[in-house]
């Protein structure tokens, strides 16, 4: 009997696994027709094991080129959460605090910031306007940090510090500067030095349109129904939302997030502790992660989208589960997707 029991399990997992297999692949082909989605690349990481890496459509439709794991998509706002960890790396460091003022570690700050600090960026709870939709911030004019400052300090405040929460993708620029500032590294250098290099995430970089970028996926939006390319006339995202990776080297952040190799287990509590307004009311959002609950299950997470993109990576720490999502369309659609594909693999709770 004890010789037999692995083998029973055995073939239980073979009759298990390739149903879940298949109601994976079922539910995302349906829903690429439904929605017109190009591309996909998705990974399921169960347990510290990727347990599904699967690619789906097209990564160019001009070429006619399929999407594979080693596909890279932008990944829009998944890029907070780096920023988020090089400003809580060197705070480890002890070059700053996320409570210090912002206008320590920024030249020129308008007098309207005096009160906003690095926790107010990382939470989206500044008051500070965002760049987004305003003119003047696109890629072709790629503002120089004074620029920046001088250009949206102009415009009022929302809020007073702490006392709301809206996003705010004009926060993760200034926090992209702060870590120039702090480190003496330009943003891209000291991201790929200390986080991207030693998690071997060698296919991960700047998303800027003339790089060259084996693999790169083509971004598409929808009008009447029409795939079109993607619009040219980029916003300059920066530190916001300028990565872009693929599944597989975002399932290797995803790893270094459940190991102390960048951030101790301290700061990660810190990271992904929802925020308090002044008022004491908690907010959802912590240091560039999301918290929700699906289906009664704890859910950290963040999605991200730019023009003709949609990615999300969502973790359930309970599940030991994260699913990762990149798409080649305008539609924000990546968090639903890896929300219900979650829901698959959930554990029974006792």
């Amino acid at each position: 009997m004890i010789r037999t029991l692995p083998l029973a399990l055995l073939i239980a997992a073979s009759i298990v696994a390739p149903s879940l297999a298949d109601q994976v692949d079922d539910y995302i082909r349906a829903e690429m027709k439904e929605r017109r989605i190009p591309g996909v690349a998705l990974t399921i990481i169960q347990d510290g094991h990727r347990i599904k890496t699967a690619s789906y459509g097209l990564a160019n439709i001009e070429l006619n080129a399929p999407v594979t794991p080693e596909t890279v998509f932008e990944i829009g706002s998944i890029t907070k959460q780096f920023t988020a960890a090089g400003i809580l790396m060197l705070e480890q460091e002890g070059k700053l605090s996320v409570d210090d003022k912002i206008s320590a570690h920024l030249k020129n700050t308008p007098d309207i910031w005096a009160n906003v600090t690095i926790r107010h960026l990382l939470t989206h709870t500044s008051g500070i306007k965002s760049y987004t939709g305003l003119n003047g911030f696109e890629l072709t004019k790629h503002l120089t940090q004074e620029q920046f400052i001088q250009e949206i300090g102009k415009q009022p405040m929302e809020f007073q510090p702490g006392e709301s929460f809206k996003y705010c993708n004009t926060g993760f620029n200034l926090l992209g500067f702060i870590i120039e500032n702090t480190s003496g590294e330009k943003y891209w250098e000291f991201i790929g030095k200390r986080i991207f290099h030693p998690l071997e995430m060698n296919a991960t970089t700047d998303r800027r349109p003339g790089n060259i970028i084996t693999n790169r996926a083509a971004g598409y939006e929808q009008t009447n129904h029409l795939w079109i390319n993607r619009d040219y006339d980029l916003t300059d995202v920066f530190s916001a939302g300028a990565i872009a990776s693929t599944v597989g080297d975002l399932s290797r952040w995803n790893a270094a997030l459940d190991s102390e190799k960048l951030l101790s287990a301290a700061t990660k509590t810190k990271m992904w502790t929802p925020n308090k307004l002044n008022n004491g009311k908690e907010t959802k959002y912590g240091f560039g992660w999301f918290f929700d609950v699906v289906e009664g299950h704890k859910n950290i997470g963040h999605g991200g989208s730019t023009s003709g993109f949609s990615a999300s990576i969502q973790r359930f720490p309970d599940d030991k589960l994260a699913v990762i999502i990149l798409t080649n369309t305008d539609e924000q659609i990546a968090t639903t997707l890896a929300k219900k594909i979650a829901t698959f693999y959930f554990r029974k709770q006792s």
